[in-house]
């Protein structure tokens, strides 16, 4: 059999497969020819990118890159970035296996991330306050003995979805307030004091934070309430005040409307009123032509016949 032969079996034509033999044959040719210095840069540039985004360790790097410049052709050269991605390659998406919760735009800039503010807030016969603006950490400690503190979450930042507030109250007690939309879990244990459980339950927004209050109040009290900001209360008030001006001027236009309906109507009696009087007037002219048109006739009549 000689080389341009094929096998029956193979059910392809003699020059698809000479094709093939000369496409390999080329392929072969082109990863036997050198490579140059600027072939083997490009390539350490790639390996340097991959360690750079932690593909690879220090020693696969080293590794690697000795064989780089020690490579002389392409078919040397080929192998050290086989399972690296190249320039202009996009690495497959990053799936998480945790679930995230659905977010809406206004709680995306409150969920900040990061360490918060400190952990730790005590009062000893005083008082401690966390107002304004602060980023509540992930766990939050309070312990107040003979005193008082406050912690306003209305316009805190959060460290994450979920945080919890520890409070211990002896002899003292903690005020926790929240603004809407925040869903407020209580777990705090109290003998002889509670912890308020008003807005336990109270669903929050898609993608609000989540407060965990938990601790100890031992003739104590640890208060939740909610309630909103001075500017969304601010906000509310110049709306009721623009809603009541909206209602007084659509209330006078109204009005201004009936007037001009009412002094209307009266315009249209007065002339229908005018238009009948004229009309009897000249009912009773007509019939006093009348009468004296037939008068007037008679007399000259008996004249002539006497």
């Amino acid at each position: 059999m000689t080389d341009d032969a094929v096998p029956a079996s193979s059910g392809l034509p003699a020059s698809s497969d000479r094709q093939a033999t000369s496409d390999r044959s080329a392929s072969s040719d082109l990863a036997d020819l050198r490579a140059s210095d600027a072939d083997r840069e490009r390539v350490a540039e790639v390996l340097r990118d991959a360690l750079a985004e932690g593909r690879l360790d220090m020693a696969e790097f080293e590794e690697r890159l000795e064989e780089t410049y020690k490579a002389r052709t392409y078919r040397e050269l080929a192998p050290v970035t086989r399972d690296l991605p190249g320039a202009g390659v996009v690495p497959p998406p990053v799936v998480s296996l945790h679930k995230e919760p659905a977010r809406d735009g206004r709680w995306d800039g409150r969920i900040a991330g990061g360490e918060g503010a400190p952990s730790w807030a005590v009062a000893v016969m005083s008082g401690f306050q966390r107002t304004g603006r602060w980023t509540v950490p992930r766990r939050l400690n309070c312990v107040a003995f003979w005193g008082g503190g406050e912690i306003d979450l209305r316009e805190a930042d959060f460290s994450a979805g979920e945080v919890e507030i520890n409070c211990v109250a002896i002899m003292g007690g903690v005020q926790i307030v929240v603004p809407p939309g925040v869903e407020v879990v209580v777990r705090g244990i109290g003998v002889m004091g509670g912890f308020d459980q008003r807005e336990s339950g109270v669903p929050g927004d898609p993608g609000g934070p989540r407060v965990v209050v938990t601790g100890f109040a031992f003739w104590g009290g640890v208060g939740i309430e909610r309630k909103k900001t001075r500017a969304a209360r601010q906000q509310e008030k110049r709306d009721r005040q623009a809603a009541r001006r909206e209602l007084r001027s659509a209330l006078r236009d109204e009005a201004h409307d009936v007037r001009r309906r009412v002094l209307e109507g009266q315009r249209d009696l007065l002339h229908d009123h005018d238009r009948r009087r004229d009309r009897r007037r000249e009912d009773r002219r007509d019939r006093r032509e009348d009468r004296g048109g037939r008068g007037g006739r008679g007399g000259r009549d008996r004249y002539f016949e006497d």
